[in-house]
Order: C-alpha cells, then sequence, then structure tokens
C-alpha cells in the first residue's frame, strides 16, 4: 500500500425536501438503521482505513448525537460544519486534513450502497494517477438539446459520475483556493477548473444516491439481496 495518509471527507449536509421529510435524508432509516451509518462503517472497513470526516449542519448536531447513542455508534470520526453550498462544506472539511501527503476522498452521505472494492480501487488508482472518480458508462440511449433541437449522442462516450471522488490532497488543495461559481456541480468539476486532468474509475451500479422516496425503497430491497 502507497506511503499516503487516507482520508474520507463525507459530506451530509443535504436536507429532506425532495423526499416530503422533514428529517434530513442522511438521518432516514434504512432497514432499521441511519443511511449515514451504514456509509461510515463502508469506509471505516475499507482497505485503506481513511480517517472520516463528516459534513452536517450545525443545527444537525444534536440529532445525530442522539442516534449515535440511540443506536451504539462509536466508530471514530470528526465532525465539520457544513457552508451553504457543498463546495464550501468540502473546503471546511479539508482544513481538518492534518497530513498534508494524504489521499482523500469525498463522497456522499447519501449513497451507502457503495461497495468496498470500489471505494479500494479508487484509492489505490489516485494515488498511483492524482485522482479517480467512481463512474459508470450509460446504459440507456441519450439525446442532447440544444437550441430546441435533440440530437442523438453515443451512449459509449457518456458516463454518470457518482462518489467516491478520490484524490491527492495537493490538487485538493490548489482547487479549493478557487472562487466559487455554479459551473462547480461535483468535486470533479472543482478540481478540473483549476487545471487537471480527470481519471475516471469503474463504479457501482448499485451505488445510488437516495434522493426521493422511490430510492429508499430500492436500497432497502438491494440491502437485502
Amino acid at each position: 500500500m502507497e506511503n499516503f495518509t487516507h482520508y474520507a471527507i463525507i459530506v451530509a449536509g443535504g436536507s429532506g425536501k425532495r423526499m416530503g421529510n422533514d428529517i434530513p435524508k442522511q438521518f432516514l432509516l434504512l432497514d432499521g438503521k441511519p443511511i449515514l451509518m451504514y456509509t461510515i462503517e463502508k469506509f471505516y472497513h475499507s482497505l485503506y482505513k481513511p480517517q472520516i470526516i463528516v459534513v452536517i449542519a450545525e443545527h444537525e448536531l444534536e440529532t445525530w448525537k442522539s442516534l449515535q447513542q440511540q443506536y451504539h455508534f462509536n466508530i471514530p470520526h470528526q465532525i465539520v460544519f457544513g457552508g451553504k453550498e457543498r463546495f464550501f462544506s468540502v473546503q471546511h472539511a479539508l482544513a481538518y486534513v492534518s497530513n498534508k501527503d494524504a489521499v482523500v476522498a469525498i463522497h456522499d452521505a447519501v449513497r451507502p450502497l457503495i461497495s468496498l472494492d470500489t471505494i479500494n480501487h479508487c484509492f489505490a488508482k489516485a494515488s498511483k494517477k492524482g485522482n479517480a472518480i467512481a463512474s459508470t458508462i450509460a446504459k440507456d440511449s441519450i439525446r442532447i438539446i440544444q437550441e430546441e433541437q435533440n440530437k442523438a449522442i453515443p451512449r459509449n462516450l457518456v458516463y454518470i459520475i457518482q462518489t467516491p471522488q478520490v484524490f491527492k490532497f495537493e490538487q485538493l488543495e490548489v482547487a479549493y483556493k478557487q472562487e466559487f461559481t455554479n459551473d462547480f456541480t461535483d468535486d470533479a468539476s472543482v478540481v478540473e477548473k483549476a487545471g487537471y486532468v480527470i481519471n475516471l474509475e469503474e463504479g457501482d451500479l448499485f451505488n445510488l444516491k437516495i434522493t426521493f422516496k422511490e430510492d429508499l425503497i430500492l436500497a432497502e430491497a438491494l440491502l437485502n439481496n
């Protein structure tokens, strides 16, 4: 294993609005346990055993502490408070990476079904090539709309981007000194804007992001199988 310190930043700043729920998505129960706990466990049990940093909204801290007590959850992790945008949440978390010779995974809290293989492969590729972004090739036909016209494009040229997105710290340190823009849709877009080439790594078809009620139903079905 490469001579790096490994970190995992788990971004858990989402709300439950699109779920039609007052409870933040990361705290909803998946097969009887909060989603965020599954996600933390996956990184904790991965080959690289990263130091875990969890980003939550400040007003949700007591809720999270209460859930940890209720579910006897004691995996070590650092809590960091999130910002208005994901960009600022990650920026805050990077300040807690104490070893600059590090490889850092950034992952959505509401992707609890991420496989250990995907985590391990992304860490390995990022250690060698500077970064690695979990992704899957598009399975459906794809059309692009431009100026009220639509046109088919080859689906083998289209990849669906997931997390984890894993980077050497030196890339993140440069990238997150940039001014925020609305073009930053994920961490890869921030790092790419700073001038780095992005490397894709094979992701996981079951690594869904729980956003809507239907996603929670599907995640429970996948978890039980």
